[in-house]
């Protein structure tokens, strides 16, 4: 398992891409926010994608961008919060990495990301009620594919540092 990614998971706000970030310094491997990596593949925003094509339209390129991914190794991947919804995303980085996920609870979620307009899945009247939604839909599937699960307890510090010592244990790095 020596080339694997680390796929890092959980809702939006939950601190994938600062995690990842702060990851990829200490570890010396590269960083890719699969939304970004989207972006740049595409040259417009996931917003517009959603806008055009819908939530199945990203959800395709979703996947075809982790599939790209996976095969490269090494890398430190921050997922999309709804990359678990299909099962062959969940396969893919289970068979070619390790996946961590940043549970966090909706309150947190929602004060992470209540000014931010660029979450589509969160242009609604009650931002609150539809992350609580979702948490509650994908919470399990986040639990399925987690090979551990980091809480935001004590902050993101001490998240990578959890994640770090984990990885150590597992003798990827």
């Amino acid at each position: 398992m020596a080339m694997s990614n680390i796929y890092l998971v959980g809702m939006m706000g939950a601190g994938k891409t600062t995690v990842g970030r702060r990851l990829s310094k200490s570890l010396g491997w590269p960083f890719v926010d699969l939304d970004q990596h989207i972006e740049s593949a595409t040259g417009v925003a996931v917003a517009t994608i959603f806008e055009i094509e819908g939530e199945a339209g990203f959800r395709q390129r979703e996947a075809q961008a982790l599939k790209q991914l996976a095969s490269a190794g090494k890398l430190i991947v921050a997922t999309g919060g709804g990359v678990v919804l299909n099962p062959l995303n969940r396969a893919r980085m289970n068979a070619s990495g390790v996946v961590v996920y940043l549970c966090a609870p909706p309150g947190l979620l929602f004060e992470r990301t209540r000014h931010d307009k660029t979450r589509p899945l969160l242009q609604v009247a009650d931002p609150l009620a539809r992350i609580t939604s979702l948490v509650e839909k994908r919470d399990p599937l986040y639990r399925e594919v987690a090979d551990f699960i980091i809480e935001p307890n004590g902050g993101l510090g001490n998240s990578v540092s959890a994640i770090e010592k984990e990885i150590r244990s597992l003798c990827l790095v």
